[in-house]
């Protein structure tokens, strides 16, 4: 009992150690140890660090707690600096002291622990990744207010991975290389682990693992290649909008700079000996679309060698020029073998204006004359209100080479075109009511808050471009430097109206084209999923257009069908024609006639070889001396039918191919049951006189018409007896031939109805046989 006792109070004990060492883990909080938030950046976690270093060190603090205080703050600066344990820390809460008994992500840690790496699973690391990459860990908040936002300057790649992903280890290699080398050139990097934000997932429309897409202006593209690094690098270029950077050359260097008065933009020339654009300059591009024109000059092309002298160039190292108002000069320079991107964005963002731009939104006017802040120094806006006619030019290039001349940071340039923003200029001008001024006119002003409010002084005279004119501007410029109260007027600025609206039909036609071809690109590789409602969508309207045509065309074949019908019918009554009213569906007889050719080796081929699809040759059967008869009947009981397109007439003379006749019928054995006298099966002979053959060349088939005497068999009467002469009795054989052979094609309209129904039988033959042969007669 003793023994029992004592087990159970080891055991409290330890559990009471265990619980003090997670409730003493859970209080430690290195950002709160350091007084830093979550968003703080490594140069401000230093700078707070070496402070209170200073302020806790046990040599200089007597505090007790000083020295316990001293190994907190350097355990807090030890995990905030390193990116892996930061990030266990901001995803987990745990930490190295924490890790055994921590309330992390691993299962049942508060009570038991062992080394999963020996099992080799990837429990640990979401999706086979490791703690370096929960950095790029993205949440549906974090992608809907940052990465879509931060799209429109540079794409985005994502990576959806989710637990027990095998093939996500696979790639993982691959991923790693890729995502160090992107990131240098600035690219952003995500990953989504489905189980914990599966919502996201959905949103991005990845229903599987592993997936990687990216993201440029808001919208979403698969990848549908192997996971290699050149198939990824090359995703990501194809991601950017075309028309990005243009192609120059000797022949439209000129053309391509001297934009820059339409496009109100500083113009970028990239010169390098490589063919095609580099990445890193495409995305540079993408990144200042709004600011800067770039170009790309090829150095190893000829057509390239004037502007490489004109520059004097050296051509063993990248070469980027800026040019703004002066197209003969460049403003700006930079020569580096490898250009990063930090030095690079530092040269675009000092020369992404031009020295006078003309104010087009009010998005340029925020940005060229900024709101005073407090703690910042003052910001000055000069401008000029100037036309668009010939008559203010001289003004304008004086205000030009005022502000080329200008080296205070604290003063920018610029104007604006009074017609295009009267709102703006009747309130600096206090004269709403006024038309365009003879004359152009300065403003100096200042902002005072966003909701429009600035203090603003006009130089008075007027702005023509005189010395001075000049003189004047640069003393009141003076003046201001001094004593900024000399402007001592007031007002609220209406919003600038957006010039570039003019554009919307072009920036609509680029985005529909970008839009259909992701649609055929996602068609191409199969993306049934994300393509299911716009395929809905099209296959719906296509039905309701069918379904109207055809319910409209089946109720004017119908209002039409009656008098036909009828007509139809009584002349069937008066003709006496056999024929049911099945054939008021056939189109009438253009022609009065029917056209039947002959059967031979020379239109063999075209007329059953190789006859069209869907098109049928009906072939009557005949000899030399039975041809006058059955063409004549012939045609009677088929000109009902010559209206159709897909039938063809023709005949066969027995007595050349008879040889061709049995090899075609004996496909269809069953259908020739000829009542043969003993001589005709004595002597092996058919007569196939009468018959009919429908013949399709393409699907290699045929339709068979036996004849079938109707008339009246003179044969059968009774002899008289005592006989008549026997002249008497070969006339009357005579004429029964003739009737019978004339009556053999009695029932053909009836077949010709049902060969156009599709109900005949069909026998099928493996191939047409030749008919180069002509029997000889014996």
């Amino acid at each position: 009992m003793r023994m029992v006792v004592v087990l159970l109070s080891v055991m409290m004990v330890c559990v009471l150690l265990m619980d003090a060492m997670v409730e003493s883990a859970a209080e430690f909080d290195p950002y709160k140890v350091l007084g830093v938030t979550r968003s703080a950046s490594q140069s401000e976690i230093k700078k707070v660090y070496k402070r209170l270093a200073k302020e806790w060190h046990p040599d200089k603090n007597k505090n007790p707690e000083a020295e316990d205080m001293f190994i907190k703050i350097t355990k807090s600066y030890e995990i905030l600096t390193n990116e892996e344990k930061k990030a266990s820390y901001d995803r987990y809460g745990q930490t190295d002291n924490t890790h055994p008994y921590g309330r992390g992500h691993h299962g049942f840690r508060h009570n038991f622990y062992f080394d999963e790496s020996f099992f080799h699973f990837p429990f640990n690391n979401k999706g086979g990744q490791d703690f370096a990459n929960s950095k790029y860990t993205l949440h549906f908040s974090q992608y809907v207010n940052e990465v879509v936002p931060d799209s429109f300057k540079r794409p985005y790649l994502i990576k959806i991975t989710s637990d027990w992903c095998f093939s996500c280890i696979h790639i993982e290699p691959v991923w790693k290389e890729t995502v160090q080398e992107l990131e240098t050139l600035g690219i952003g990097i995500g990953v989504v682990d489905v189980g914990y934000e599966r919502r996201l997932a959905n949103h991005l429309g990845a229903h599987q693992t592993p997936s990687i897409l990216g993201v440029v202006n808001g919208k979403v593209s698969f990848f549908h290649y192997a996971v290699v690094k050149g198939h990824l690098m090359q995703f990501i270029e194809d991601l950017l909008p075309q028309r990005l950077v243009e192609k120059v050359t000797d022949k439209n260097n000129q053309e391509f700079l001297k934009s820059w008065h339409k496009l109100n933009k500083p113009h970028v020339l990239l010169f390098d000996q490589v063919p095609s654009v580099p990445l890193l300059y495409k995305l540079t591009a993408f990144a200042y679309k709004d600011y800067v024109q770039f170009g790309y000059v090829d150095q190893g092309l000829s057509e390239t060698a004037d502007l490489l002298r004109k520059f004097n160039l050296n051509t063993y190292a990248p070469t980027m020029l800026v040019f703004k108002e002066d197209v003969e000069k460049p403003a700006d320079i930079i020569q580096a073998k490898g250009m990063k991107k930090h030095i690079i964005d530092e040269f675009i963002s000092n020369n992404k204006f031009l020295l006078a731009p003309r104010l087009v939104n009010q998005k340029l006017f925020d940005e060229l004359c900024p709101v005073k802040q407090f703690h910042r120094r003052r910001k000055y806006c000069v401008l000029l209100i100037t036309g668009e006619e010939e008559s203010f030019a001289t003004g304008n290039e004086a205000f030009l080479s005022l502000a080329s001349d200008n080296t205070n940071d604290v003063l920018r340039f610029a104007y604006v075109y009074q017609r295009r923003q009267q709102p703006l200029c009747d309130v600096l001008l206090k004269n709403k009511d006024s038309t365009l001024p003879q004359v152009d006119q300065v403003v100096i002003l200042e902002r005072r808050n966003g909701a429009g409010k600035i203090l603003y002084k006009p130089v008075l005279g007027g702005w023509n471009g005189s010395k001075e004119d000049k003189h004047k501007l640069l003393e009141e410029l003076e003046r201001l430097e001094k004593d900024p109260s000399i402007l001592n007027c007031d007002a609220v600025l209406p919003e600038l109206n957006n010039e570039l609206t003019s554009m919307f039909l072009t920036r609509w036609i680029y985005t529909a084209y970008d839009y259909l071809s992701e649609i055929i690109a996602d068609l191409l590789h199969n993306n049934w999923r994300e393509m299911m409602p716009l395929l809905s969508l099209i296959f719906s309207a296509l039905f309701i257009l069918f379904g109207t045509v055809v319910i409209q065309a089946f109720s004017d074949s119908s209002e039409e069908k009656q008098p036909k019908t009828k007509a139809k019918e009584a002349s069937n009554a008066e003709n006496g024609s056999p024929h049911t009213s099945s054939t008021s569906s056939i189109r009438p007889p253009k022609k009065n006639f029917v056209e039947v050719t002959e059967l031979t080796d020379i239109t063999y081929t075209s007329n059953l070889v190789k006859l069209r699809p869907g098109h049928i040759n009906v072939v009557l059967v005949l000899t030399d001396s039975t041809k006058n008869i059955l063409l004549s009947k012939f045609a009677k009981e088929v000109y009902s039918f010559t209206g159709s397109l897909t039938l063809h007439f023709s005949f066969l003379n027995v007595d050349k191919h008879s040889e061709w006749m049995a090899a075609v019928l004996e496909y269809a054995q069953d259908a020739v049951q000829i009542d043969t006298d003993e001589e005709e099966v004595y002597s092996c002979k058919v007569d196939y006189t009468g018959y009919v053959l429908a013949l399709n060349g393409h699907k290699k088939y045929l339709c068979l018409f036996k004849p079938v005497y109707t008339g009246e068999d003179l044969d059968s009467k009774p002899e008289e007896e005592g006989g008549g002469s026997r002249s008497r009795k070969g006339m009357t054989r005579s004429r029964s031939t003739s009737l019978q052979i004339h009556h053999k094609l009695d029932r053909l309209g009836l077949w010709v109805e049902r060969l156009m129904e599709g109900t005949l039988p069909r026998y099928y033959v493996p191939a047409w046989p030749g008919l180069d042969k002509i029997t000889v007669n014996k």
